[in-house]
């Protein structure tokens, strides 16, 4: 399934992105980006419990998870998202679009942000050279208001500290395969 051009589905802005290099064989980690019981050991911030509530790894389908924060965290309680995917080329690239949802799956605002996107276009590929794998990951906001869009964009250093800290957790996990 291809993506199409059009403004209301894809970022029309800057995107935010981020590059990791891994120690690793790209299958093994395109693996750990696609496997419940691979994500529910990394995916998220650290020390969060990660369950795992649907894995549909085929284009309309859907990943539908719930993180809990550790006792004494700022963030209390669970918090639930979801990818819907939209292409899957085994090993070198997913795209799916991430909201944040209810524990039925339809989607949610953001718990803490009443103008964060409802919907974020990521697209994630894997190129390996010598053992070593590269993550690239892109996104950007879709189907959202100027003020979301403001929010998105004025977000990436908030961005970066999370991904890196749930990216440090893949590599982690990668050390142990």
């Amino acid at each position: 399934m291809a993506i199409e051009n059009n403004p209301a589905t894809h970022p029309t802005e800057r995107d935010f992105s981020i590059i990791r290099v891994y120690h690793a064989p790209r299958a093994l980690v395109f693996q750990a980006l696609t496997e419940a019981d691979r994500l529910a050991q990394w995916w998220g911030p650290k020390d969060f419990t990660m369950l795992v509530a649907k894995l549909e790894l085929r284009p309309g389908g859907v990943f539908h998870y719930c993180m809990e924060a550790p006792a004494g965290h700022p963030m209390k309680g669970k918090m639930w998202g979801k990818f819907v995917y939209r292409e899957i080329v085994v090993p070198e690239r997913i795209v799916f679009v991430n909201s944040f949802s209810n524990a039925e799956g339809g989607t949610t605002r953001h718990p803490l942000s009443a103008t964060w996107p409802l919907e974020v276009l990521n697209t994630l590929t894997l190129t390996e050279q010598a053992g070593h794998t590269t993550l690239t990951l892109r996104d950007g906001p879709i189907n959202a208001s100027a003020e979301e869009r403001k929010t998105f964009f004025s977000s990436f250093a908030s961005m970066q500290q999370g991904f890196k800290g749930t990216l440090d957790q893949l590599e982690e996990y990668l050390k142990q395969k």
